[in-house]
């Protein structure tokens, strides 16, 4: 069959096929999955009954996928086609091709990842020194103490399930006011030997899962950027409305999201401004004051929540520069001393955190973060938010098309 001869569903069953493999790959070189797949689980299983391809022909596919999109709208077919050449330039980096990690960046992401001025962490310091309690002590030991003061104890995490549920419902409901959701039911589980915070899944149909790690402190100051993030209007509602609109509408390529892509950059940058959306100013601290802290004898300390928040999001710049000396091969001291000036992590936290900057896809999903929140950066403001919250999630979205 030659390229120009591709029917829509040989197409999409080629691109599950390609993802699939890649991902198989992936799992195997790599240790960790980058995809979520919803398609046909006979395509799954055809693959996994395959003899693993070399990552050079899967790149080749990748190159047939891109000369025959078969989709006469050049939205979509863009779309695809961004989505096409991340898959590509994870199989050639299987290949063994070492491109330096800003090209490799634009190629997955689509996104132009130079380094980030190191003026916008000194403003993001500048909104901490103004927001945390004035006490003793450096910058970076005044926000670990708010985190500490704010923290859920250790012998009330039986209590974090509820709390989650309940932050969601409000979320919910702020949501639905911006865009309408279909029915659903959530869940709230504790994780144990995770990685992740936190985590929100689309289950299928009308239920869903917010995952929360219960080897971590939880900061209640947190409760809704986390929930939001990871649930509404965040990643799950994303999710379930892009399976109403797009896979039920006909786009069944929606079934098949590999994390090192466009759409990943989105899709976070949403995450991150989502407590901000559905809470602006002050509406966030004020919730959680009276129906959380109070409850749980953490008083008002005249920290500024939102101010935080926002600090925190800008200082993702600080871990997308950490990468990035890390792709150049600087040694860890260096990466951990940045990361320590500009992202205000201790001792503790920069030795479990700088080996990962050397993970494979590591690199690439911190960038992800920081230019979807500059990406995304006063887009949810303003009076036109409702339609750019319900464009950003219904529609195929990609990084050079937010504000379109």
């Amino acid at each position: 069959m030659q390229e120009d001869e591709w029917q829509e569903d040989e197409w999409q069953h080629a691109y599950a096929a390609l993802a699939l493999r890649l991902d198989r790959l992936v799992r195997d070189t790599w240790s960790g999955t980058l995809l979520i797949y919803r398609g046909p689980a006979e395509w799954s299983a055809a693959v996994d009954r395959e003899e693993p391809p070399p990552p050079a022909r899967l790149a080749d596919d990748a190159d047939r996928l891109l000369d025959g999109l078969p989709f006469g709208d050049r939205a979509r077919a863009g779309y695809l086609a961004a989505h096409v050449r991340a898959l590509r330039a994870v199989a050639r980096r299987l290949a063994g091709d070492r491109t330096p990690l800003p090209e490799y960046a634009r190629a997955c992401l689509g996104v132009d990842a130079s380094p980030v001025p190191e003026s916008s962490f000194a403003e993001a310091h500048d909104l901490l020194d103004a927001a945390l309690p004035a006490r003793p002590g450096s910058l970076a030991d005044r926000l670990h103490a708010w985190r500490a003061a704010h923290a859920l104890p250790s012998d009330r995490t039986h209590l974090l399930p509820g709390l989650v549920l309940r932050a969601d419902a409000e979320c919910r409901a702020r949501t639905a006011a911006l865009v309408p959701l279909p029915p659903e039911e959530v869940d709230c589980r504790l994780a144990s030997g995770v990685r992740y915070r936190a985590a929100g899944h689309h289950d299928g149909g009308p239920r869903s899962t917010i995952f929360v790690n219960r080897d971590l402190p939880f900061n209640l100051a947190d409760l809704l950027y986390v929930v939001a993030h990871e649930g509404h209007p965040g990643h799950i509602a994303e999710s379930l409305l892009k399976e109403v609109h797009l896979i039920g509408g006909g786009r069944p390529e929606q079934r098949v999201r590999f994390m090192i892509a466009p759409s990943f950059v989105v899709s976070e940058g949403l995450g991150l401004h989502a407590q901000e959306v559905v809470f602006p100013g002050g509406a966030a601290q004020a919730w959680l004051e009276e129906h959380v802290l109070a409850a749980l004898g953490i008083r008002p300390d005249g920290s500024d929540f939102a101010a935080v928040h926002r600090a925190v999001n800008l200082l993702w710049g600080a871990w997308a520069n950490a990468a990035l000396l890390a792709d150049e091969g600087r040694p860890d001291a260096e990466t951990a001393a940045y990361l320590s000036r500009w992202a205000l992590l201790d001792d503790a936290e920069t030795a479990a955190l700088v080996p990962s900057l050397h993970a494979p896809a590591m690199g690439v999903y911190v960038l992800g973060y920081h230019h979807g929140h500059r990406i995304l950066d006063g887009v949810l403001t303003g009076p036109d938010r409702r339609d750019r919250l319900r464009r950003l999630l219904t529609e195929q979205v990609l990084p050079g098309t937010v504000a379109g």
